[in-house]
């Protein structure tokens, strides 16, 4: 009897050790959806953008150092787009419309989960210019970069968490796309062969984002309630930021002003 017990101990411990020593480690818990915005509970942010004092003294580009950049914008020079004012927003003093502010949740959206475009985002090459100037986009959305210039263009994307790429464009009609794998406010853009030629793309993981037009405005549509903290860029007059509470379904302004 003591042999067949010796046997029998012999043969668990044989039996264990070929399982690696170890009792199976338990399935691990499937993990948890992150939750998606309730649009019955959905609200808003409008941000309004301002510009205070006198409207700077407008400078120009010259563009004589490419012939056909004249020929694109009938003059050798252009007015520089560092500062784009809008009109005046208050009659007590002057206070403009800012353009070309690119306004964003910058934090207070938790886990939500958010599905990515696959529209395609453009970056044209006009005039010599790129167009826009400010743009957003989201992370994994492509960006499709054209040239409907007849000469060539060079792209340079500067990223400082996003890999930076160049690429030529020799040829009116020509395009290349590529996508951001990270967030990044922002990306700037820039042409080799036009030294004024600039852009800003701002790479978010979320859809509330954009960039003030003539008005100086931008509306935030479809966000769950809650606290966040939005902030303002210029490529000039650098960021602010303001924290706004919204409930369900309320509507809430915030306002940026900026001064040189």
């Amino acid at each position: 009897m003591r042999s067949s017990g010796l046997i029998a101990t012999a043969l668990f411990l044989a039996s264990t050790l070929a399982c690696g020593g170890e009792s199976p480690a338990p399935a691990a818990p499937p993990a948890a959806s992150a939750p998606t915005v309730d649009p019955a509970t959905a609200g808003a942010i409008t941000a309004t953008v301002t510009f205070d004092g006198a409207p700077p003294r407008v400078e120009m580009v010259r563009l004589d150092a490419d012939r056909k950049c004249v020929t694109a914008n009938g003059a050798a020079e252009r007015p520089a787009e560092s500062i784009v004012l809008g009109p005046q927003i208050n009659t007590d003093k002057p206070q403009h419309a800012l353009q070309n502010v690119f306004v964003y949740v910058k934090d207070g959206l938790g886990n939500f989960a958010f599905p990515v475009p696959t529209e395609p985002v453009v970056l044209d090459q006009e005039k010599c210019r790129y167009t826009p100037r400010v743009l957003g986009i989201r992370v994994g959305q492509p960006l499709s970069v054209h040239n409907s210039d007849p000469l060539l263009h060079n792209v340079r994307s500067d990223g400082k968490i996003n890999t930076p790429f160049n690429m030529g464009e020799p040829l009116q009609g020509v395009s290349f796309n590529r996508t951001f794998t990270t967030s990044e406010v922002m990306v700037p853009f820039k042409c080799d062969v036009h030294a004024w030629m600039n852009a800003w793309v701002g790479v978010l993981d979320h859809p509330f984002f954009g960039t003030t037009g003539a008005n100086g405005q931008v509306q935030l549509k479809g966000l769950p309630p809650g606290t966040y903290t939005i902030e303002a860029w210029h490529e000039t007059l650098g960021t602010k930021t303001e924290t706004v509470t919204i409930a369900a379904k309320e509507a809430r302004d915030v306002s940026f002003t900026f001064a040189r």
